[in-house]
């Protein structure tokens, strides 16, 4: 009962917070969208509204190390492992420019989808052979634009937290582009935030 009132108030933060941030959003984007091609300054501003949950929910004890292996202004192809839809939000923890790629049903959500929109996120729908054309060649696009490109390569959350076989696409991207992988990876999302229910373990 706890981890579900808990949820509850967790979702309704959100949902009130985020009216506020896709408005500065909105209004960033619409002044710089002409100057900044990349949309880095609206990246960054939404890497601190993913971030901002992170932040105030005490029981996630989230820890970053290596981001110092990160060159600032490097386009990379991103890879991560996927435990759990906390993954994003702590990746934004790492405040650099990236594109990532996305169910395309999460760009439906108000606020947040449209603001995937607004950030020129990729969206990818599951076994559809056109959708999956479509992403690798707006993936090469935006690699070529010196934005880097972030895969979650086992295409799905890992059940029981062990890292599944790698779909090839991500990898074969960077090699036709000629750009490294940046590898990350994401432990213990798993059990902070499972599905239907909170609980109170770090991240790291």
């Amino acid at each position: 009962m706890v981890a579900r009132i808990s949820s509850i108030i967790i979702l309704l933060i959100i949902a009130v917070t985020s009216i506020f941030f896709f408005v500065v959003n909105f209004t960033v984007w619409f002044l710089t969208v002409f100057i900044d091609r990349r949309l880095v300054v609206l990246q960054q501003l939404t890497c601190f509204w993913a971030a901002f949950y992170t932040y105030i929910i005490p029981t996630w004890r989230i820890r970053v190390s290596g981001r110092d292996n990160i060159r600032t202004g490097a386009c990379y192809m991103v890879t991560c492992n996927h435990q759990s839809q906390l993954d994003i939000l702590v990746l934004f923890r790492l405040y650099f420019h990236f594109k990532f790629v996305s169910k395309s049903d999460i760009f439906k959500i108000p606020l947040i989808g449209w603001n995937m929109y607004l950030n020129r996120y990729i969206g990818l729908k599951r076994g559809d052979k056109e959708s999956i054309a479509k992403m690798m060649k707006d993936s090469s696009r935006t690699l070529d634009e010196g934005s880097s490109v972030l895969f979650f390569p086992e295409g799905t959350r890992s059940r029981d937290g062990r890292i599944k076989d790698f779909k090839l696409g991500a990898f074969t991207l960077a090699k036709e582009k000629q750009v490294p992988i940046l590898p990350i990876v994401v432990t213990g999302t798993k059990d902070a935030l499972p599905k239907h229910q909170m609980k109170t373990h770090g991240v790291h």
